[in-house]
């Protein structure tokens, strides 16, 4: 088990292992959020927090929403709205210790204009 914590250390997402790769997507949300994504089912991880702690925003379509927590401001996961049996959930991988990514693949997305990888 692996744990992402936000800055303050009031929310923790638990993940069954370390990410072999991360995307770095240039939307213009995840451009502003500043956020490395490492995916997982979203069956496998676990958010850890208490009641209140966080917030969520849902942007265009309304299909995803963004977990950040309310104090220190961290984005820490998106998650699907609509859940289905394979959901996944994308985890910012820059509240993982260093260690834990260091040796995961970074791939570009182009969330801007193409949704296609660019390396």
């Amino acid at each position: 088990m692996l744990t992402a914590t936000c800055h303050c250390g009031a929310v923790r997402v638990e993940v069954p292992r370390k990410p072999r790769r991360l995307t770095d997507c240039n939307c213009s949300i995840c451009r502003v959020y500043g956020t490395l994504w490492a995916y997982y089912k979203a069956s496998t991880g676990r958010l850890v927090c208490a009641r209140g702690a966080t917030s969520s925003y849902a942007r265009g379509d309304k299909s995803i929403e963004f977990i950040h927590r309310k104090k220190c401001g961290c984005v820490v996961q998106w998650r699907v709205i609509r859940k289905r049996p394979d959901s996944r959930t994308g985890v910012n991988a820059r509240n993982l210790e260093p260690e834990a990514i260091a040796s995961a693949r970074i791939g570009r997305l182009d969330g801007a204009k193409t949704w296609k990888f660019l390396d």
